[in-house]
């Protein structure tokens, strides 16, 4: 749970709950911010790649590195 950053300003409507470093998403609930993290963790441990660069074809389980990819070509 390092990963997970709670932002302590709380507004109405404000996503407030930051996901992982890597992602970068935000959620306005803390549950919907630990499914999140439950995906994370399926795909690292499932070694599932969903993630695709449309230039090479080369497949990454972590959206953060198919963006840095993306930023090569």
């Amino acid at each position: 749970a390092a990963d997970l950053v709670v932002d302590q300003q709380l507004h109405d409507g404000e996503k407030s709950y930051k996901g992982f470093l890597e992602c970068g998403k935000s959620f306005s609930n803390s549950s919907n911010l630990l499914i999140h993290h439950w995906v994370h963790t399926a795909l690292i441990h499932t070694g599932e790649q969903p993630y695709m660069c449309r230039e090479c074809g080369k497949r990454f389980s972590d959206c953060s590195n198919l963006i840095c990819r993306q930023n090569i070509h």
